[in-house]
């Protein structure tokens, strides 16, 4: 049988990993994290549009960033659908 002790080590463990948990879901959910995301996306693709050729390179890297913006802005609407609807637990 566990001792007092050991169980308190083991409570506070859980806590721990259960802050940590938190911070993750606090940055994937973040806009900072959105901002930075579109940012090298944007920075990454005009690259590749210079060095591919493309015309307007810097004006067509806008369009893979705005797909990242609304894909992640509708994301959320399909989960909580998906939630209500389709998951059921």
């Amino acid at each position: 049988m566990a001792t007092i002790a050991e169980l308190e080590k083991e409570v506070e463990a859980i806590k721990q990993r259960n802050k940590r948990v938190e911070n993750e879901k606090s940055w994937e959910t973040s806009w900072t994290r959105r901002v930075v995301i579109v940012i090298l996306t944007y920075l990454v693709t005009s690259l590749f549009f210079l060095f591919a050729g493309v015309s307007q390179p810097f004006i067509n890297a806008i369009v893979p960033a705005l797909a990242f913006v609304l894909s992640t802005a509708s994301v959320p609407i399909f989960k909580n659908f998906w939630l209500k609807y389709i998951n059921k637990k």
